[in-house]
Formats: C-alpha cells, structure tokens, sequence
C-alpha cells in the first residue's frame, strides 16, 4: 500500500520530463525514498509513458552489485537507453552505493536523453565534486518520516478507524517510519525494526561512509543527544559530560561526529538566531533526530519525556513543510522555533500542557517583547482554546493536522 505523499510530489511534479536537471531525492534510511520513486512512476504511468522507458536500479540489491562503480553503471545505463524508442526515465536507488556515481549521472545527463531522479541517505553525497560537475544542474528534495497527517492516512487506509488521540498516541511512541504505519505489527515487532534501522543507519550511512573508528564513542554521543532533545547544549557541553564520566573525547571529535549524523539525516541541528541583531548565533544549538520511534527502541522513555518528543515532533513537520527554522533568542526570553519561508515568518512554542499560571507566562510571555505582526503560536496537549493578546494557541493534534492550511493563509 503506497500513501500518495502529495506535499512533496508537488515540490517534484514542476520537474518532472526537465531532463536538464537531476532530481535527488534525500533523507534518513526508510524514510520513504523508494517510494516517492514510486510515485513518480505512477504519474509518468498516468501521462502514458510506457513502463519499458523506465530504468530501475536499487544499488543495495546484490542483483546490481557489479554495478557499484561509474564506468560499469554508466555502460549499463547507456547501453539500456540508446536501444530506446524515446526520452528513457532513470531511477537509481541508494546512489551512494556507487564510486564516483556523480561522473555517470553527469554523463548521461549531458549525453543521453534520459530524465534522471537518484536517492541517496548521505548528504555528503552532494558536497565537493558532484557540485562542481553539475554546476547547479540539479534540484534537490529532503524527504521526511510520515507527518501525524501521513500517519492517520496511512492507518485509516489499513481499514482501521480509531481515533485522532489514540494514533497520536502510538506516533509518539513508534515515530513515522512509513513501513510501521503501513504493517501491522505487535510492539516487540516494531521496537526491533526501529532497533534495526538504528543500527543500519549507525553502520552502514555513519560508521563506514565516514571511515570513524569509535562506535561506541558514536553511540554514545547519540544516546546524549537523543536524552537532550529541544535543549541548548555545545560540544563543549558533551565533552564535560565524557570528562565526568572519566573519559576524555576532544572537542573536534565531537563536532566530527555530530556532523556524520547529520551527514546521514539521523539528527537535525537548529541553530540560535538573536532576534534584537537578527544574527545567527555560533554557540549551544538544539538537535532533534529525525524520528522520535529511533529515541524510543534505543533511548527509550518518549512518554516519560513527552514535552521533548513534542517538540521533536514539531520541528520536523516545520522542517518537513519547508521552512528555515531556528531557535529565537530574545534577550532573557527563548523562542522554540522562529520559521521562514518565503519572506514570511511565524514563531511556534510547544509545551505539554499549560497548567499553571507560570507556566501560561512562561510560554506566552516569551512573544512580550515580540512587535512584528506575524503569526504567533502557542501548541500544547491542552483541549480548550487558550488564546490571548493575538497569540494562537492549539491544540498540538489540530496543529499538526490542520497546519499545512492555515500556513498558506
């Protein structure tokens, strides 16, 4: 069962038959790279394209594995679209997988009238030569775990009809990975495929992608970060914390492996933006992972921790809806997320529930000395509609469900 990810195939479909542009698609594994390849398929299919103009590779299959270096690869494709009748539709799955992938698809880019859309987890895939060889010519598209909307979509069309409170229940606990919302599996079923695609995300997309030596060391800097979600830390912080525990790391060594796990899409760092200078902050950013199920199988305690899942939850879906987010800092006062997107801003706060009258000051109180007109938000678990003073506040299941709407107003 495919769920038509219509947010993003209308970021692609403008794209779609511009042969002078590659369409690469990113994103942690099992985010749901494959399938969009899909889809795009399914709208050729629908523009009468025949399935014999489409090439399809996943370079993981060991079918293709004597296909993982540029000259093989390209003499494979070549050989396929100069025996076509027409423009020949390329999907090469896990492109990373090939060396020096890059000088094929520059090739046949340049070559061959082939329309070429490659996925990739590993965003240094796109750094240093690849860049230079395409000179801009190509369009690139982060795909993200199911968004709760995605997610109720995806269990209603398994024939199931509960409630919007008891699927938001299990996508705090288990995450967006589009195989659990789409399968039906017991608990101890779900928490080893997360386990699974922790570990495969670890080895295959961090440890042996970057050549580090250290997995413990690398798992434990995960372990640190997915216990810190939503809070303000600096390598400095997480070094102090090694020290306490009677281990010295460097400082450089830490910054090397947060940016390998951003790198391979498992974490995302939000930056601090001083709202009076309206400069970007180079100390004590934020990191979220890219789905909270991962924090669950292997941290454990989403529940217990729910005010961090929630904010995880929505930064992604701000990430996810394609804006530029950073942490608001505003003298004493902090911002959870401070969002640009087209020359338009909103602010957003995210707690559990507002249930005292320091905490409704708390967050409420950190838009005072805020004077733009733009959107202010408030989001938490709470029912009843606490609006004040111009500033929105939502329910977090209407927010994350309704969102996508009101944005576009």
């Amino acid at each position: 069962m495919m769920i038509k990810r219509e947010s993003y195939l209308s970021q692609i479909r403008p794209f779609i038959d511009k042969s002078e542009l590659v369409k690469v698609i990113v994103g942690v594994r099992r985010s749901g790279k494959s399938i969009m390849l899909e889809l795009i398929k399914e709208e050729l299919r629908e523009k009468n394209v025949p399935e014999a103009r489409m090439i399809c590779i996943n370079l993981e299959d060991m079918n293709y594995s004597s296909l993982t270096n540029a000259e093989a690869l390209h003499g494979y494709l070549k050989s396929k679209i100069d025996e076509m009748d027409g423009r020949a539709y390329v999907f090469l799955d896990e492109i990373q997988e090939v060396k020096d992938w890059e000088k094929c698809v520059n090739s046949l880019r340049v070559n061959s009238d082939a329309d070429i859309y490659i996925t990739g987890s590993n965003a240094k895939m796109l750094s240093g030569e690849y860049a230079t060889l395409l000179s801009g010519r190509y369009v690139e598209f982060t795909v993200y775990p199911f968004s709760f909307s995605e997610y109720c979509e995806a269990r209603r069309a398994d024939g199931e009809n509960k409630g919007v409170g008891e699927y938001f229940t299990e996508y705090v606990k288990y995450g967006g990975l589009p195989f659990l919302a789409t399968t039906q599996l017991d608990e101890r079923a779900k928490t080893q495929y997360l386990k699974d695609i922790y570990a495969s995300v670890v080895i295959k997309d961090i440890v042996k992608r970057n050549k580090l030596r250290d997995v413990d060391l690398l798992e434990r800097i995960i372990a640190y970060v997915a216990a810190n979600i939503g809070r303000t830390f600096s390598s400095n912080s997480i070094a102090a914390y090694f020290k306490n525990e009677k281990r010295t790391v460097s400082v450089d060594t830490i910054i090397n492996y947060l940016n390998c796990c951003e790198k391979a899409f498992l974490i995302h760092k939000i930056s601090r933006m001083n709202l009076e200078g309206k400069e970007i902050l180079q100390i004590n950013e934020k990191y979220y992972l890219a789905d909270h199920g991962l924090r669950q199988a292997t941290y454990g305690n989403n529940q217990r921790d729910i005010e961090l899942i929630l904010e995880n939850i929505v930064c992604l879906e701000l990430l996810r809806l394609g804006y530029k987010v950073t942490i608001g800092k505003n003298g004493t006062r902090e911002i959870d997320f401070v969002c640009d997107r087209d020359g338009k801003r909103i602010y957003v706060q995210v707690c559990y529930y507002l249930s005292s009258e320091k905490t409704e000051e708390r967050e409420f109180g950190a838009y005072a000395d805020i004077k733009d007109n733009y959107p202010k938000y408030v989001v938490s678990m709470d029912e009843f509609d606490m609006s004040r003073n111009g500033i929105i506040h939502m329910n977090i299941r209407d927010f994350l469900l309704n969102f996508q709407k009101l944005s576009k107003n």
